[in-house]
C-alpha cells in the first residue's frame, strides 16, 4: 500500500486525512523534525481528538509546539 506524504509547519489531525495512509512530517518551533503516521496517531488519541471542541467543529486539530506526549510513544516514524 502507498504511503500519502505530507509536509506541514505543524501537527495536524484531520477527518479529511483518516483512511488515506497519510504520513506526515512537520518541524516545531524548536526546529525538531516529527514523521508520523495520521491515522495511527489518531487510532491512539481518537478519544481525546473526538472530545476536543476544535475537532468536532473544524475537523481539525492543529499544534505548533512540542508534542511530549507523542515523543513518549512508539508510533513516532521519526524525529531529529
Amino acid at each position: 500500500m502507498n504511503n500519502n506524504k505530507l509536509t506541514t509547519k505543524r501537527f495536524v489531525i484531520r477527518k479529511s486525512l483518516l483512511g488515506t495512509n497519510t504520513v506526515i512530517t512537520f518541524t516545531n518551533k524548536k526546529d525538531i523534525t516529527f514523521t508520523y503516521d495520521h491515522d495511527e496517531i489518531y487510532t491512539k488519541f481518537q478519544s481525546k481528538f473526538d472530545e476536543m471542541n476544535c475537532f468536532q467543529k473544524y475537523k481539525s486539530y492543529t499544534n505548533s509546539n512540542t508534542l511530549t506526549t507523542l515523543n513518549n510513544t512508539n508510533i513516532l516514524l521519526s524525529t531529529n
